[in-house]
């Protein structure tokens, strides 16, 4: 079955000796006494099947990239297997392959040749290449010259010249241009859709949850989450800000069948949260442009300064909608101790579809240093359509439409 991945028991360790006579000898199996051992992969097991996205998240540090590594080859594990079925294209690193001296062209075909293409074959895209990257005269330069977003462009559009069985990536889409990373994801979406597997490392969750239909949560070298996109990355949102050891962490499954994610000191915690619509009862269906109140139920423990209380909307996917806060709207909740109500007045000019409500109590304007409770998916509406025009999209934009002919002398 082409495309498909096999991971079993993975392990990566790196060694320090204390000469490179020493390493060398390690080389070749005599018995010699590392001064430092650094395990990077720790027994890591998974597999992709044929057409799975799968994105790798995870802190600086967690072995992301040599995870990838691993799986491609360039590193030999310390132990553990790796097994690919099809063709494999990878973009690990910015300018892997290329030499600076030779032009684009020149280093697309003798990089294309390492991949296993034939002169022929790399001739016969090489315009197609060309005018993908959009490098301009820069094509026939040395790569010397290039920016890191002109070298991705580049290697980009030689991992993707070919449908490649699996296509692997590590964060090249974070370098260069917004309009060059959209072009890319389309041309990925697009291959996904033909039935590429993808193996995609990330820092951009809405990246992760628009190409990616499952991921997995490393820390320091272990896996330890594999689930839905949405659901992997609230429990990373919880993990970052967990700083304080008393913070625990939650997932249940929710009454909809998906996981909700809680965190949090306790400081303060919701007791509930409502949606209600202008006559104040409770709703979970609204037309495009109702307006509706979003009401938090808290419990402050204590007392808190620089109290902040904010909501956020994601869509089925998961991708963040909207989100506001107190602190952001200049309203005061200081120093209070009790149960509180907190309402957010909405006009929902929403596309149709489902929707989830995220809401949290922190200090000041941000939840990563001073977290009291975090409740992701705490509760759930729908937009359906109503009398105004048919429109597509996230939200709706009331548009005014004019025109007038323009006589040509």
């Amino acid at each position: 079955m082409s495309g498909c991945i096999q991971v079993q028991k993975l392990c990566k360790t790196f060694k320090s000796y204390n000469s490179e006579m020493q390493r060398f000898a390690s080389w070749f199996g005599l018995r010699v006494r590392a001064r430092d051992e650094h395990t990077v992969i720790n027994n890591i097991s998974f597999s992709v099947n044929p057409g799975e996205a799968v994105g790798i998240i995870g802190q600086n540090g967690a072995g992301k990239s040599t995870l990838l590594k691993l799986i491609t080859g360039t590193l030999r594990p310390t132990a553990g297997s790796v097994s690919i079925q099809g063709h494999v294209a990878a973009i690990l690193e910015l300018g892997m392959g290329f030499h600076p001296e030779l032009t684009g062209r020149q280093n697309l075909l003798q990089a294309g040749g390492l991949m296993g293409f034939s002169q022929r074959e790399l001739a016969g895209v090489m315009d197609e290449m060309e005018v993908f990257a959009e490098i301009g005269d820069f094509f026939e330069q040395p790569v010397r010259t290039y920016s890191s977003g002109m070298q991705m462009r580049l290697a980009f559009s030689l991992a993707t010249a070919f449908r490649p069985d699996v296509l692997i990536i590590d964060e090249a889409l974070s370098v260069g241009d917004t309009y060059f990373r959209h072009k890319s994801i389309d041309r990925i979406r697009k291959y996904k859709d033909q039935g590429t597997t993808l193996l995609f490392v990330s820092h951009d969750p809405g990246a992760v949850k628009t190409l990616c239909n499952r991921a997995l949560l490393l820390e320091e070298g272990i896996l330890i989450k594999d689930g839905a996109p949405d659901s992997i990355l609230d429990y990373y949102n919880a993990v970052i800000a967990r700083k304080e050891k008393e913070m625990e962490i939650r997932q249940y499954e929710t009454l909809q069948g998906k996981l909700s994610t809680r965190s949090g000191n306790a400081k303060a915690q919701f007791v509930g949260v409502e949606i209600l619509d202008m006559s104040g009862k409770q709703a979970r269906a609204f037309r495009v442009g109702d307006e509706a109140v979003i009401r938090c139920k808290i419990r402050y423990n204590e007392d808190i300064e620089n109290a902040t209380v904010g909501i956020k909307l994601r869509d089925r996917l998961g991708n963040d909608v909207f989100g506001t806060n107190t602190f952001h709207l200049q309203h005061n909740i200081s120093s209070l101790q009790g149960e509180v109500w907190v309402d957010f007045s909405l006009i929902l000019n929403l596309g149709y579809g489902n929707y989830s409500v995220t809401v949290a109590s922190h200090t000041i304007d941000k939840h990563i240093e001073d977290s009291h409770d975090w409740w992701d998916q705490a509760a759930v509406f729908q937009i359906v359509p109503g009398d105004n025009y048919p429109f597509v999209g996230v939200s709706y934009l009331p548009a005014v439409v004019s025109s007038r002919i323009h006589e040509i002398n």
